[in-house]
């Protein structure tokens, strides 16, 4: 393998495993925890859910079937408390499989667990095919989502006998948010929320562009300095060969199936390059998982650490890819514009409909205008201003996006956000430092009731995956916490509910 070229094989592997999402059906049947092939104790069901909540007349009562997974195992039907994952963007048993601290505490708590596929995601599209046409594609947005949850909650309950069974939601990510909202939006309904690495303020336009990509590089920074300055140096070497426009040698350095022609050629390789290294910090668990692909334990600190393992820069860069390259090698080549959407989050959108979706979303409602700029980071100059975004996404998807409309909705005046959310109540709030998501949440508690839980060592919602004997004290610290406060959420709600009885 070509030097440079080691370096695409690092970021191929990433980006290949990134589509976990968009998986086929069957891999969900069986997954592998902890290193033993297990069945997962989920019924996969389907709710005839209302297409859309806010409009009478021009759908009318038209419904499509949106997917939920539901266990009872560990029930005590009639009086235990329901615990409800929000879904987020993605396959709905992607989350249910690397959730286990909910089964886990539903164990404990004798709960049931229903875990909600977000419209428009998964096999819960409302136009089946055309689902990402335009007009179909105009009812995705965070309100119905969260309506659909609101109604499907409501009506199991009653099919089930669980009308006095108080509701907690949880959710990771995307999913976090919808969690607090839901808790802002439909406290009658949901008496708290567990929301795991939640970018609740950076996707509303509150704080710095700069601040994402800034924290990828702090990851590796962490490991060590020397290892951001490996990957300022690489993209460096690719910046002379691309300014001296020898785009058969980056071809050749990066077995690229088509040699590129452009400077839009290079900015799309830049992407994906920046994407596969944000992967590695979100992921950056202590143990292998097969959550967006096969990933080592602790890759960042493998990356670095064989990246600086000798003085030949581009050695030590092929030798990290052969630690994390597990494609079959069957591909002879790699076609940018397939293994890489460029689109509206500059985080990535994944691939197959789901990114659609997404897309969408970021050109919506979600505002997630970051940038890199190789200062502050480790990254080529990548801007996206809101400008770029009002650009693409009306060509894209012909819609001018709402930049301060989550921000209306929720948060209010930039500064005094807090304020505006201290009026809610029973919410966790709970980041890892290692995740580059987590400074676009909330990290200090805002009272007694909306409480920050800061994991030393966590990654991307670490402390929803289920117990791993390689789990750092924090998150074991951190799960006892959630669990202790759940149960009291649950007790306050059956004392409540005894009132009118």
């Amino acid at each position: 393998m070509s030097k440079t070229g080691a370096l695409f094989a690092l970021t191929l592997t990433l980006l290949l495993t990134e589509g976990l999402c968009r998986l086929p059906y069957g891999y969900f049947q069986s997954i592998e925890h902890n290193g033993f092939k297990t069945e997962p104790q989920f019924q996969e069901k389907y709710f005839n859910q209302t297409l859309d909540h806010f409009n009478f007349n021009g759908i009318g009562n038209r419904t499509f079937s949106q997917r939920y997974l539901i266990t009872d195992k560990y029930w005590k039907k009639g009086s235990g408390p329901i615990f409800f994952y929000t879904g987020n963007e993605g396959n709905i048993w992607a989350f249910a499989l690397n959730s286990g601290f909910i089964t886990e505490l539903a164990a404990e708590q004798g709960a049931l667990v229903i875990f909600a596929e977000h419209r428009y995601y998964g096999r819960s599209l409302p136009f089946g095919k055309d689902s990402f046409r335009i007009p179909q594609v105009s009812l995705l947005t965070v309100e119905q989502a969260l309506a659909d949850y609101s109604v499907m909650i409501t009506e199991l309950k009653g099919q089930l006998g669980a009308a006095d069974c108080p509701v907690i939601v949880f959710g990771g990510s995307y999913g976090g948010m919808l969690s607090v909202y839901m808790r802002l939006k439909y406290p009658n309904i949901v008496t708290g929320a567990l929301a795991a690495s939640a970018p609740i303020l950076s996707t509303a336009g509150l704080g710095d562009s700069r601040q994402f990509f800034q924290d990828v590089t702090a990851d590796f920074q962490s490991v060590r300095p020397a290892c951001s300055e490996a990957v300022r140096g690489a993209f460096s070497q690719l910046k002379e060969l691309a300014k001296r426009q020898d785009y058969s040698r980056i071809q050749s350095e990066f077995a690229l199936c088509k040699r590129p022609t452009s400077a839009q050629d290079i900015h799309q390789l830049n992407g994906l390059l920046r994407n596969a290294f944000t992967l590695m910090a979100m992921l950056d668990y202590p143990y292998s998982t097969q959550f967006m692909g096969n990933m080592p334990a602790n890759p960042v600190k493998v990356a670095c650490e064989t990246m600086l393992s000798g003085y030949d820069l581009l050695a030590n860069l092929r030798n990290t890819a052969g630690i994390v390259y597990n494609a079959t090698g069957e591909l002879t080549c790699f076609d940018l514009y397939s293994l890489y959407l460029e689109c509206a989050d500059p985080t990535g959108c994944g691939l197959g409909f789901d990114s659609l979706a997404w897309d969408y979303q970021a050109c919506t409602e979600i505002n997630l205008c970051f940038e890199s700029n190789g200062v502050t980071d480790m990254f080529p100059p990548m801007p996206f201003t809101e400008s770029d975004r009002k650009q693409y996404c009306y060509k894209r998807w012909a819609v001018v996006p709402r930049p301060g409309w989550l921000k209306i909705q929720f948060w209010g005046d930039a500064v005094f956000w807090c304020a505006a959310l201290s009026s809610a109540s029973n919410i966790i709030f709970s980041n890892g430092d290692l995740d580059p998501w987590a400074n676009g949440g909330v990290r200090q508690s805002l009272s007694s009731s909306l409480m920050a839980i800061n994991i030393l060592g966590g990654a991307h919602h670490l402390d929803l995956r289920e117990s791993n004997e390689a789990d750092p004290e924090s998150v074991i610290t951190a799960r006892k916490t959630e669990a202790h406060i759940i149960a009291k959420w649950v007790k306050m709600e059956r004392n409540r509910l005894k009132q009118f009885h």
